[in-house]
């Protein structure tokens, strides 16, 4: 089996048509690799664990009203 190297010095020894291609090829085998490989969207994104922030807000809260009071505070 070849290594990383070896592969590269081939790559820079054949023609710039040559290179062209095999960037193609190369570029088609990772495409199907990570095609293949990625997980469906609920693998992929971490679970949050919601009970971690169960007491952080007593309640519902509407952003942009608690915003505007915090810069309220602040100007005071």
């Amino acid at each position: 089996m070849s290594t990383y190297s070896e592969v590269l010095s081939q790559a820079q020894n054949i023609t710039p048509e040559e290179q062209q291609q095999l960037l193609e090829v190369l570029s088609a085998l990772m495409r199907d690799r990570v095609t293949t490989q990625t997980p469906d969207s609920s693998q992929r994104l971490p679970r949050t664990n919601l009970k971690r922030w169960g007491g952080f807000l007593s309640k519902r809260v509407d952003a942009l009203e608690l915003q505007l009071q915090l810069r309220a505070e602040w100007d005071e």
